[in-house]
């Protein structure tokens, strides 16, 4: 995540671990993404999109959890 290092939390702490993963599937989205434009096979430009929008998802999720910005979330 931008706002904080996930290093920055000791290794019990929730925020040190969905900091990593929103990292990662935010990784791995952007790259599903870059493959989309370099495949000409519409099944697979379909699957690497979808991909793509579930991983954003997910990190999304690991955010809102982070910033407690949903009810669900709230401490």
């Amino acid at each position: 995540m931008t706002e904080h290092d996930a290093a920055a939390y000791p290794e019990n702490d929730p925020r040190r671990h969905t900091a990593r993963l929103h990292d990662m599937l935010t990784e791995v989205a952007e790259h599903a993404r870059e493959d989309v434009l370099k495949i000409d096979e519409p099944k697979a430009q379909a699957l690497f999109e979808t991909t793509a929008e579930v991983c954003q998802g997910l990190a999304t999720a690991f955010e809102h959890y982070d910033r407690q910005s949903e009810p669900a979330w709230q401490r």
